[in-house]
C-alpha cells in the first residue's frame, strides 16, 4: 500500500483542512483488508480490497474534485466493485 506517497500527494494538493484522511490498520470490518471509508455530510460509503497504486490514485483525484466543488461528488466507477456494506447500518 504505497500510504506515504498518499500521504504526501493529499497534502501536495491542498486536501488537509477539506478532505480528511486517516491511515489505519483496521477501520470496521476488519475481515476485509484494506477497507477505506468516505465520511460526507450524507452518507459514509465503506470500500474493501484497496490495495493498488491505481486505486490510491482514483481516491486522490476524487478528493481533488470533491474539494474544488465544494462538495463530495459521485466515487468514481472503478472503485464501485470495491463497495461493502456500511458495518455501522447492521
Amino acid at each position: 500500500m504505497p500510504v506515504e506517497w498518499l500521504k504526501q500527494e493529499w497534502r501536495k494538493r491542498g486536501l488537509l483542512k477539506r478532505v480528511q484522511l486517516s491511515v489505519s490498520g483496521c477501520l470496521g470490518p476488519c475481515d476485509v483488508p484494506n477497507v477505506v471509508a468516505i465520511v460526507t455530510p450524507t452518507k459514509t460509503v465503506w470500500l474493501g480490497n484497496i490495495s493498488r497504486r491505481d486505486q490510491y490514485q482514483s481516491l486522490l483525484d476524487w478528493a481533488s474534485r470533491s474539494k474544488n466543488l465544494g462538495c463530495a461528488v459521485d466515487i468514481p466507477s472503478e472503485l464501485l466493485v470495491h463497495l461493502l456494506e456500511d458495518p455501522v447500518s447492521l
